[in-house]
């Protein structure tokens, strides 16, 4: 899910450098979005402490 948020934070500064306003907020709104969803997933997997099976 990291990697979605940096792959659609990538495309909002490309957009963004090439002029295209409309996209690159709508990236970069995306790009917020999975970030908080990535960060609340990892706040919920530390919490419960459970171990990956081995």
């Amino acid at each position: 899910m990291l990697s979605w948020a940096i792959t659609f934070l990538v495309v909002a500064i490309i957009a963004g450098v090439l002029g295209l306003s409309g996209v690159a907020g709508t990236a970069s709104s995306i790009a917020y979005a999975l970030f908080v969803i990535f960060v609340i997933l990892a706040v919920i997997g530390f919490a419960s402490g459970r171990k990956p099976a081995a």
